[in-house]
């Protein structure tokens, strides 16, 4: 097996600016990993009881080596370094490490998808981009149906084909939904023009994982995040991923397609921790609260379901009281280096029912992306 963090540092480093700062943050959090992961030795099975849970990771990326040779000369392959992630979908490749890493993980099943960086490109090259992408995808499946799911890949900023590449995906591929960024070349997803995505993916009961795709420049704080300490990544993620809920809340698109089965990246971003404040906001501020909804604002987040990414007990516990148990999957990010096993923190948080505990673990995956439990 290759030698994990000589991968990380390679691969990551061409990513830097989109996920990390540079290979000193990799050196560090690589040399934070938990002991097992790495180790060869596998994780014991979730067991809750004397139940054997299967565990799904809802949040982890995969790349498609040959996008590199379709966008060469391409106004976006300079950018092709955010949709790069350790693991190719190749079973002569890195797959068999991949699942190595897994195994040690206690990680049964990942949902697999590519952090969208090709919402510039034109119509033609996204057409071929997204056909490659998911088609390698299923491939990947295939191979290892037991190990793998995927969510389709779409070119949002044609809306109308983003919604046939869904269809194709899910239907054509098998693919079990669709990952998107948190906003689209500078427009938030709420605008009506992409209405007829949203209309497809609740037709299709797509589970869709948003995940910040620019952030600092999505976010307007490019300048603002620079400097020490991973601020991009720190800040800029979760303050996409809790605009672009504020909005998708705020501006009625929850109302317009009520059946839509969002998953948000890292824990819901900012917004389970201010749910009180924007209530708040629609009591004391009305006048600017012009747009009508049909609920309050805090009660839309127990129809988002979030990953558990956010890296210690008490913010597991609160997210657990703002959006509830069964909304809730794993997450680990992989394969960035974040030191952080969640199966573990799962297993051991106080507080939760056997049922939250297999809901959490995966459970309510398996119903939502159709895994066998």
């Amino acid at each position: 097996m290759p030698n994990r963090r000589d991968f990380i540092k390679s691969v990551v480093g061409a990513s830097a600016g989109v996920v990390f700062t540079g290979c000193a943050v990799c050196d560090a959090m690589a040399a934070a990993r938990p002991a097992q992961v790495g180790s060869g030795v596998k994780h014991k099975p979730a067991m809750v009881g004397k139940r054997h849970v299967k565990t799904v990771d809802i949040h982890c990326h995969v790349s498609v080596p040959e996008a590199t040779e379709l966008l060469k000369g391409t106004k976006i392959e300079r950018r092709l370094g955010a949709g790069i992630a350790l693991g190719g979908y190749d079973d002569a490749g890195l797959t068999p490490a991949r699942i190595q890493i897994m195994d040690e993980m206690g990680i049964d099943v990942q949902a697999v998808s590519i952090n969208a960086f090709w919402y510039s490109a034109d119509q033609d090259l996204a057409s071929k981009l997204i056909d490659l992408q998911n088609q390698k995808l299923a491939e990947m499946c295939a191979a290892h149906p037991d190990r793998f799911v995927a969510f389709a890949s779409v070119a949002l900023q044609f809306p109308e084909m983003a919604a046939q590449q869904l269809e194709d995906g899910m239907k054509k591929y098998g693919l079990r939904g669709v990952a998107i960024g948190g906003s689209c070349q500078g427009k938030e997803l709420s605008a009506p023009e992409f209405d007829p995505f949203w209309a497809k993916a609740e037709e299709l009961q797509a589970l869709i994982f948003i995940h910040p795709q620019d952030s600092p420049n999505a976010t307007g704080i490019k300048n603002r995040v620079q400097g020490n300490g991973v601020l991009t990544n720190v800040i800029g993620n979760p303050l996409e991923t809790t605009i672009c809920l504020s909005h998708l809340i705020m501006e009625g698109t929850l109302d317009k397609f009520p059946n839509l089965k969002i998953c948000a990246a890292h824990g819901g971003g900012f917004l389970p921790s201010y749910d009180g404040r924007i209530d708040q906001s629609c009591r004391v501020f009305p006048k600017e609260c012009t747009k009508k909804i049909l609920k309050q604002p805090s009660e839309y987040l127990k129809q988002i379901y979030v990953d558990t990414i956010v890296f210690n007990q008490e913010a597991l516990r609160h997210l657990i009281a703002v959006v509830g148990a069964g909304q809730i999957g794993l997450g680990t990010d992989y394969p960035f280096p974040w030191a952080y096993t969640p199966v573990d923190d799962v297993l051991s948080q106080p507080g939760l029912s056997d049922a939250e505990r297999i809901a959490i673990l995966g459970g309510t995956m398996c119903k939502l992306l159709k895994i066998p439990a």
